[in-house]
């Protein structure tokens, strides 16, 4: 077998240099070019368990995960050997494959409230595509959204959005006709009045509820006590429908998502990342009826050749395998919380404010002096600067956060406690120079 031949590190400012002269502010996602923490981006190389190594030769423990998805950490055997398997036989049809007949089962059989569901390539166009379903159904225009919530970059739901819009100050896109988000009612998250005054002010005008039932995109947010059992008798009383977008929370939080945890039953679900064991492939689906309103079965059209993906396929099946047969979530919830203690622990230290909100194997620091984030507006008073002084520490000290302060970092089964106490050695430096 033929070595690999050995890479030489690279120097970061210049690899950017380079990249801004081909690709739109260097990067194919605005979050990746460090906008929001300052600096030079991280180029990536390889991955193998919680650790990530640079173009510039250095190795990082990884908690951004790539958003997510990445419950094992990277390159799992078993995922990546199910993904080759399935490249070997060719890497896309544009046809049916018995592949997703078996994914979509153990989806179904994990998300009871999934009865029906159809494949896409990204969590944006499942989103997209639930929209358009549940106005086919409801023959309504309108869409609640809760501000701080991200459901994909599709023009009618990208307002007072969370993730990268947030971090890079654009709650609202340039390019979004007026007319498209005068489609959109954005209101608080965790304020059951202000859904119910929306749906007074808009009888019978509203299709669906859209909602992170774990709001991960301005940060690990909580949902109220009622919350989401109120979000679910208000559509039902005004025949409106409720959609989860478990794109993060769905197979990371539990096996069957938040929705199992909650017991609430949506009339529709999103879920992405993880159901691709970490490569491009979403979900939509939800009841029987309301599904069936898509194509070919229904009037709302959506397609694409690259849905249901046979690589994507592979890995996200093996991924759902792996999970029911390890049942990492247990262990990762005391990683998660060991790790997140002995945060506090560092920032008592250096006299440093630091709120750490947590839920299961995803955590978001607050760089806040005060209460519980509840919402958007609470979330926007945390210290972006400050969040940035930090990253750029921990990096420096070889660990890799999300490069934002509003969103959530995750653990995966792969870290152990010497990922975690090397990372908590770095935070103690960071936060003292803050």
């Amino acid at each position: 077998m033929a070595r690999m031949k050995k890479e030489k590190p690279a120097n970061l400012k210049k690899l950017f240099a380079r990249a801004r002269k081909s690709l739109v502010g260097g990067v194919n996602s605005p979050v990746r070019a460090f906008k929001s923490v300052g600096g030079t981006p991280l180029f990536v190389r390889s991955g193998t368990g919680a650790w990530i190594r640079g173009a510039d030769g250095k190795s990082y423990v990884d908690f951004c995960l790539s958003w997510g998805p990445l419950m094992f950490g990277h390159a799992r055997r078993e995922i990546v050997a199910a993904a080759q398997t399935a490249l070997a036989r060719g890497s896309t049809f544009g046809a049916a494959t018995e592949g997703e007949v078996i994914l979509a089962e153990k989806i179904k059989e994990a998300l009871p409230s999934i009865e029906l569901l159809r494949m896409t390539s990204s969590g944006t166009e499942a989103g997209m595509s639930a929209a358009r379903a549940a106005r086919a159904f409801t023959k309504r225009d309108l869409i609640i959204k809760f501000a701080g919530c991200y459901h994909g970059h599709f023009d009618s739901l990208l307002v007072a959005a969370g993730s990268g819009a947030t971090t890079l100050g654009i709650p609202d896109s340039a390019g979004v006709p007026k007319s498209f988000a005068a489609t959109t009612i954005v209101v608080p998250f965790n304020d059951l009045n202000a859904v119910e005054n929306a749906f007074k002010k808009n009888k019978g005008k509203i299709a669906a509820v859209f909602v992170e039932p774990i709001p991960a995109n301005m940060g690990v947010v909580f949902p109220k006590a009622g919350f989401l059992e109120g979000l679910r008798k208000i559509t039902r009383r005004e025949k409106s429908l409720l959609i989860f977008d478990e794109v993060i929370t769905g197979f990371r939080v539990a096996y069957g998502g938040a929705q199992t945890l909650s017991g609430i039953k949506p009339d529709l679900t999103i879920l992405g990342k993880i159901v691709g064991g970490g490569l491009p492939l979403a979900v939509y689906g939800g009841r029987k009826d309301v599904m069936s309103m898509i194509a070919p079965e229904g009037p709302a059209y959506q397609a694409g050749t690259l849905s249901g993906n046979p690589v994507a396929v592979a890995a996200g099946t093996a991924m759902l395998d792996l999970l029911k047969r390890e049942d990492p979530y247990h262990r990762m919830s005391q990683l998660a919380e060991y790790f997140c203690e002995g945060l506090r622990g560092a920032a008592i230290a250096a006299g440093v404010p630091l709120r750490i909100q947590s839920f299961g194997s995803m955590f978001t620091p607050f760089f806040i002096d005060g209460g519980i984030v509840t919402d958007y507006k609470s979330a926007m008073k945390a210290d972006k600067k400050a969040y940035g002084r930090y990253f750029q520490g921990m990096l420096k000290r070889g660990v890799y956060l999300p490069p934002a302060q509003w969103e959530a970092a995750f653990v995966s089964y792969a870290h152990t406690d010497r990922e975690l106490d090397f990372a908590l050695s770095a935070a103690l430096g960071a936060l003292k120079v803050l």
